[in-house]
């Protein structure tokens, strides 16, 4: 039996922006999107910004509201790319077998042990006090037989702490948490739990799965093994690349949206990227799926069939729009978006066609993706573009406040 850590960066943005620059230390920081303007939103914020009332996710004028005399930094991506290289470096000493979560966690696999609380302690120890020596960044890491467990041991005691679950005592330990903590229950699903009165992680292990699946479909299932502590899924190499199962891209907007044409000119300019990387990898979508994330923070998503599969940037952005208008209600104005292609099939894959369609302007449509997506690979993403899209988008324009949407980790 391998022993799994998990180790997370300590407020990780804005702890490089404090190791470089001194003078942060100590500080009220967060580093945020469109410090320019104030429509960004908070990215990360130093703990003492985070005790005065700061969240990640917040836009930044509720943020100055909730923390008076808080600094503001933009982001500087290619520092913390650095650091994180520098952090992973350190993780090879200790085991080959190191699977990314982001820039600032991973899961780290140790060898050839089944010590949890002696090896899989000492390790942690050590990996903390190397990062801290040799970055100057401080690192939370949990320590158990699984992933899942190792995840929530990071989480629970942090800065620079060491959290472990051993196999005997994790209901003892992690039962009685709220259902939120646990990785992939989100607000949406935490309601819908609620409704089966379930408020903890043991109220979780302790429904039936079948009922699980009947309301969440075969996450239900997922989320009944991570509570119960049977989860198997594997620590992956660095190098891994899951099977592509969706392409989306998401963002939250440095303004709320209002109407249905602010909503369609951000659904259209995610969709570019979203067909361009069908493109690369060689796939169609054969359904859309659009999230929405409200001024409140509350989260819904639908999804629906597309009449072809497709890659067409505005094929794809229409289906989502059109979803949109159907299921959202507009009680509270939008903040954020995301729209995916999903269930893909090859490109090349056999169509089955319709006799009486007419498919002249599809293809028409399609030589004209294909004649844009190489023209915006040579020449750059504003080479060309929709004119529609040369107003106010109310996106940021550094890409700062994309929503990184990572990829299946669990089996």
């Amino acid at each position: 039996m391998s022993v799994i850590l998990h180790s997370d960066l300590n407020c990780f943005y804005a702890s490089v922006e404090m190791n470089e620059n001194p003078a942060l230390r100590g500080q009220k920081v967060a580093v945020c999107g469109s410090t320019e303007n104030r429509h960004g939103i908070v990215l990360t914020a130093s703990y003492p910004a985070k005790r005065a009332g700061v969240k990640t996710g917040m836009a930044n004028w509720e943020a100055r509201q909730a923390c008076p005399g808080l600094i503001m930094v933009p982001p500087h991506y290619d520092l913390y790319m650095k650091y994180s290289r520098l952090v992973r470096r350190i993780y090879r000493r200790f085991s080959t077998t190191i699977e990314p979560f982001g820039m600032d966690e991973s899961w780290i696999e140790l060898p050839f042990t089944g010590d949890v609380e002696g090896v899989g302690r000492g390790t942690a120890e050590d990996i903390r006090r190397a990062v801290a020596a040799e970055t100057g960044l401080t690192v939370s890491v949990g320590v158990s037989f699984s992933k899942i467990f190792a995840k929530l041991g990071s989480d629970m005691k942090k800065p620079d702490a060491v959290t472990v679950i051993p196999r005997e005592r994790f209901r003892e330990l992690i039962w009685p948490l709220p259902v939120g903590d646990l990785l992939y229950v989100g607000p949406a699903t935490r309601r819908k739990l609620a409704l089966l009165n379930c408020l903890t992680i043991g109220d979780l292990a302790a429904l039936d799965p079948e009922l699980l699946r009947r309301k969440l479909g075969v996450n239900g299932l997922m989320l009944h093994r991570f509570a119960n502590g049977t989860d198997g899924s594997p620590v992956m190499p660095e190098n891994y690349e899951p099977p592509v199962k969706s392409v989306g891209h998401g963002v939250t907007c440095v303004r709320d949206l209002d109407d249905n044409y602010a909503v369609w000119l951000v659904l259209y300019e995610l969709a570019q990227d979203v067909g361009h990387r069908l493109r690369v990898h060689g796939i169609r979508a054969r359904a859309v799926q659009v999230s929405v994330r409200d001024r409140d923070l509350g989260w819904q998503q639908w999804q629906a069939p597309l009449p072809y599969p497709s890659q067409s940037p505005y094929e794809l952005a229409c289906a989502g729009y059109d979803l949109f208008r159907a299921c959202y209600r507009w009680e509270k104005p939008v903040r954020a978006l995301t729209i995916r292609g999903i269930n893909p099939q090859r490109e090349n894959a056999p169509l089955q066609l319709h006799l009486f369609d007419d498919y002249g302007p599809r293809f028409r449509q399609e030589a004209l993706d294909d004649a844009v997506d190489a023209v915006r690979g040579r020449y750059g993403l504003r080479a060309v573009f929709a004119a529609s899209l040369m107003g106010d988008l109310k996106m940021a324009t550094d890409k700062c406040e994309t929503v990184k949407l990572p990829g299946p980790m669990f089996r």
